[in-house]
């Protein structure tokens, strides 16, 4: 197996080992598990920790993204992955209904099919060396917005919670 500017010049990504790693921990984060039927990782699952579970699945996620930029995704695709992993991460941050759609929206296997079109299809060709640093500041960002607001959260609901008398059963 060839590399030629950190691209797989092999028809199979999945024979690079380390594709098979972002493979498998895609894999853990979005499909581990089955109940009847559906899949679920451990995103959904990290995501009733309040605030560390959002963060450490979405840091979890740009990691991905990042090895996957190293093997020659393009600034587009990249960009396509970095929506998808903050969708998850700012939807999946809502309580409820963000626990419900983290277990259906599997940003994580989204991107590993962009990136396997990227190889078997010849789509989106090029290096993301250009978008790294971008990225990282976006996501370094989202993640101080996410602390920010679930700290609000939590402020709001312990004001409310003194305002009412406590929670009464």
């Amino acid at each position: 197996m060839k590399y030629k500017n950190r691209q797989l010049t092999t028809a199979d990504p999945s024979a690079d080992p380390r594709l098979r790693t972002v493979r498998r921990i895609s894999r853990l984060m979005d499909e581990q598990f089955s109940i009847g039927g559906f899949k679920f990782g451990l995103d959904p699952i990290l995501n009733f920790i309040p605030v560390l579970g959002d963060v450490g699945g979405y840091l979890m996620s740009i990691g991905l993204i990042i090895t996957m930029a190293q093997h020659g995704a393009s600034g587009k695709l990249v960009a396509k992955m970095v929506v998808n992993a903050t969708l998850d991460a700012f939807v999946g941050a809502i309580p409820v209904l963000g626990w419900i759609f983290d277990f259906a929206y599997k940003a994580n296997t989204r991107n590993l099919k962009l990136l396997t079109e990227h190889y078997t299809e010849g789509k989106h060709r090029g290096s993301a060396r250009s978008v790294i640093l971008m990225i990282l500041i976006i996501t370094g960002i989202f993640l101080v917005l996410l602390v920010i607001l679930a700290v609000r959260f939590l402020q709001w609901i312990i004001e409310w919670d003194e305002k009412s008398g406590g929670f009464k059963f």
